[in-house]
């Protein structure tokens, strides 16, 4: 792999700037994200995506995307259909257990298609927070369900239909969004449960998939644990919980560092969080001026962090032999709109 430094990064438009191509040539990050003010039509992202790839260098560089179905689809048609939210499959689920898992294997197969299609290699998914009565709407829909159980079967199906797919899944948010009582976009929350309740629910279903590639961060303070600062740049969520206690041994990135849960100027927060034990930096907004704060004190990705991207690349473009056209029959069998 040639060397890159330990940062994904967005980009302003449809198309690369000339700038922008110089600064990901100087600065080389890992991978990228799109959203949806960088899509158009199928040709302009395929070429986007290569222009990117082409910058660094690195015809494997990942391209990533929110792609889980609901409010949280940056894909809209005619480049993919509207697909339910997890709540839907959820609800599915609770009517007939084997539906609705296989509706979220099959969920998550046509998110494959959809994005391969686009070279675009990795999908933020599955969400696998656990909300309780009263918390943010930022989470919501988009959870599986309200229990833990419910969340880690059908966040293992979309993972899962992922990876049949060639697609590397990243689950978030670790440890646990789901308690959040704002949004961590707007402000940064603060969780005061004991740690015994977060064990039980908040932390399992991150437990229990601790085996899959990557995970994302939650922009959150949880107060039994470190009462000075979110698990993002928290070196003793990271250490003691999600490294430890879950077990997560794959590639963390955090999340966007342009919310505004993270306080600092970007410099800042870059150096936070690779030193709270992170192996990637976040920044989505493609904003010039900010990344280029992130850049000034992000690393060379090397160490543990190099072996977990590295590992994290081999999952990518391992497809089965699904046919599309059956998949999607098959998935408008349970959400004949979503087709």
């Amino acid at each position: 792999m040639t060397e890159s430094k330990s940062m994904i990064l967005g980009c302003a438009g449809k198309t690369l700037t000339q700038d922008e191509i110089r600064f990901y040539g100087d600065e080389r990050p890992w991978g990228f994200i799109l959203f949806a003010r960088n899509v158009g039509e199928p040709e302009q992202i395929r070429d986007l995506v290569a222009a990117m790839r082409d910058s660094v260098g690195r015809p494997d560089a990942p391209v990533f995307i929110d792609q889980e179905g609901g409010r949280v689809q940056r894909l809209r048609p005619p480049l993919a259909p509207n697909y339910p939210a997890g709540a839907a499959i959820g609800e599915l689920y609770k009517r007939d257990r084997e539906a609705g898992l296989r509706a979220a294997w099959l969920l998550s197969r046509l998110h494959a298609f959809d994005l391969s299609g686009l070279d675009i290699t990795a999908d933020c998914l599955p969400v696998l927070d656990v909300p309780i009565e009263g918390a943010s709407d930022v989470i919501g829909s988009r959870a599986y369900g309200k229990n833990p159980e419910t969340v880690t079967a059908l966040g293992k199906a979309a993972a899962e239909g992922l990876l049949a797919g060639g697609v590397l899944p990243v689950m978030k948010h670790v440890p646990g969004h789901g308690r959040a009582f704002s949004d961590s976009h707007l402000e940064l929350p603060t969780v005061h449960t004991p740690i015994e309740e977060l064990r039980a629910h908040d932390f399992a279903p991150f437990k229990a998939l601790n085996h899959l590639p990557a995970a994302m961060t939650a922009h959150v303070v949880y107060a039994a644990i470190d009462p000075n600062g979110p698990a993002t740049t928290s070196a003793k969520v990271i250490k003691d919980i999600v490294r430890g206690e879950i077990g997560f041994d794959g590639l963390l990135i955090s999340d966007d560092t342009s919310m505004k849960a993270l306080s600092g100027d970007f410099p800042s927060k870059a150096a936070s969080i690779l030193a709270a034990g992170c192996d990637l930096v976040l920044h989505c907004n493609g904003v010039m001026e900010e990344m280029a704060g992130i850049a000034s004190r992000t690393t060379a990705l090397e160490g543990k962090s190099l072996e977990r991207a590295e590992r994290a690349l081999t999952y990518i473009n391992q497809r089965d032999a699904a046919d599309e056209a059956a998949v999607r029959a098959e998935f408008a069998t349970y959400f004949e709109a979503a087709a």
